[in-house]
């Protein structure tokens, strides 16, 4: 296998790893063990807008399933950061670990960066790819 080849299965290999990840937090954590009104008062308890929760819920599923089927990968990595910036801010009061009560910022710092890796990478091997844009029929 190629250098080439192997960074487009590198990508791949991120960006499943970020989708899956964003689908168990998005779905699971928030929609499942939190629900959406635990969550939303959640954040209202650190200081953000509990409705807020329900947009973070959304970019995560739906960030989640376009990283995982390669879709818009640049955009969406870049679209998931705050995301993850905004989980370091609420995380940094609780120190470096994440098994630090209440979690600590090294895990979302960590994905943080992965996601804008994954924005510098691009989709890697075996995106879905989104049919080319037609030109409109000239007007007479």
């Amino acid at each position: 296998m190629r250098d080439h080849d192997l960074a487009a299965h590198a990508a791949l290999a991120l960006r499943l790893g970020l989708g899956l990840m964003f689908l168990a937090h998005g779905v699971w954590l928030k929609g499942v063990v939190y629900t959406l009104p635990g969550t939303a008062a959640f954040f209202a308890s650190v200081g953000l807008p509990g409705p807020l929760a329900y947009l973070v819920f959304a970019a995560e599923t739906i960030g989640g399933l376009m990283l995982i089927a390669g879709l818009r990968v640049r955009l969406v990595s870049l679209a998931l950061l705050p995301v993850l910036l905004g989980a370091t801010w609420v995380h940094w009061p609780n120190g470096w670990l994440f098994t630090n009560p209440n979690g600590g910022f090294e895990y979302p710092l960590f994905l943080a960066l992965a996601a804008g890796v994954q924005a510098l990478l691009g989709a890697g091997a075996y995106p879905l790819r989104l049919p080319a844009r037609r030109p409109l029929p000239a007007q007479a």
